[in-house]
């Protein structure tokens, strides 16, 4: 039963703000096709210091989701994930709310950093805050997971090891620190084109390895054995198609990062390195380069962030 917005319940009496982190896959394997027509995956995600900021502030006033962004091209209604996100959690809840979002972007979008997935997580996680639902992290995967494959990931971060479509995640802490230095395009690579792309350019799936298989079941590891182990399963196709993203890679590579992949199904390609100093170092190479968005940052050691 949908419970009537005059009804009294406790809410945050002030907006509550999340900060919503970038991940990249450290490990992305695309495995079998399933029944329901998507893919199994086997990923190693890793959060990013690289933050969207969504501001929620609960209205009594009205029942409507409001939605503003900063980025004029972005859809502010029903299309966004965080509008989706919200009406989502008001309809597991049951209340007749009006809320009010600013979403602040600074992800670039369609890069493959899961921009979107981290914004619609961090929706969850500040209404769960200002309407005082107490939900575990199980809870607000759940949700999220009808939203999007990434989704579910980021109520786990920093690290995982997601698996199925992405609703299965094993929290994964990686022992030390890196910085990443990401580097996007200035363009985006359609997620459909790039499974079709992989589908139609390989004869047979690869079995997922023992060592990926082993790490799975891992409840820590160290950056080394991640490194050792990253490959991205859609590099070949999108490669193919973009040739100056390898070029990226490579260059990354040549400023002397551990590992360079692309980071989902792209466009971004990020290089891990040890220290910050050898990070803006590489990012000082891509700076005559005026289409490209570099930026330098640390990988991520804790969940999503909340002020209130």
């Amino acid at each position: 039963m949908t419970k009537d917005s005059s009804e009294s319940f406790a809410v945050s009496a002030s907006p509550v703000t999340v900060f919503a982190p970038a991940k990249i896959n450290l490990v992305l394997r695309i495995l079998d096709r399933r029944t329901d027509g998507f893919h199994n995956l086997w990923s190693l995600m890793q959060t990013v210091r690289l933050e969207d900021e969504v501001v929620i502030r609960i209205n009594q006033e009205h029942t409507d989701i409001r939605l503003r962004c900063d980025v004029p091209s972005l859809s502010a209604d029903h299309t966004n994930l965080v509008y989706r996100a919200a009406e989502a959690v008001l309809r597991r809840c049951e209340r007749r709310v009006g809320v009010e979002i600013v979403l602040i972007k600074r992800i670039p979008m369609g890069a493959g950093l899961g921009g979107g997935s981290s914004d619609a997580a961090a929706t969850i996680v500040g209404l769960d805050r200002a309407l005082s639902l107490g939900w575990s992290s199980a809870d607000m995967a759940q949700v999220g997971q009808a939203l999007g494959s990434d989704v579910p990931f980021f109520f786990f971060a920093p690290s995982a090891v997601v698996t199925g479509r992405g609703e299965q995640v094993h929290p994964v802490r990686i022992a030390g620190n890196r910085w990443v230095v990401l580097v996007n395009p200035g363009f985006s690579v359609e997620t459909k084109w790039a499974y079709q792309e992989l589908s139609s350019s390989r004869n047979q799936v690869r079995p997922l390895s023992d060592i990926h298989g082993a790490l799975g079941r891992e409840s820590g590891i160290s950056w080394e054995q991640a490194l050792e182990v990253a490959e991205n399963d859609f590099e070949a196709p999108v490669f193919r198609a973009h040739p100056s993203l390898q070029e990226i890679k490579q260059a990354l590579m040549a400023q002397g990062a551990e590992a360079a992949l692309l980071s989902g199904s792209g466009a971004t390609v990020f290089g891990i390195f040890r220290n910050e100093g050898e990070a803006r170092k590489a990012q000082v190479h891509f700076q005559t380069q005026p289409r490209l968005k570099v930026f330098v940052v640390v990988a991520s050691s804790g969940p999503l962030i909340v002020k209130s």
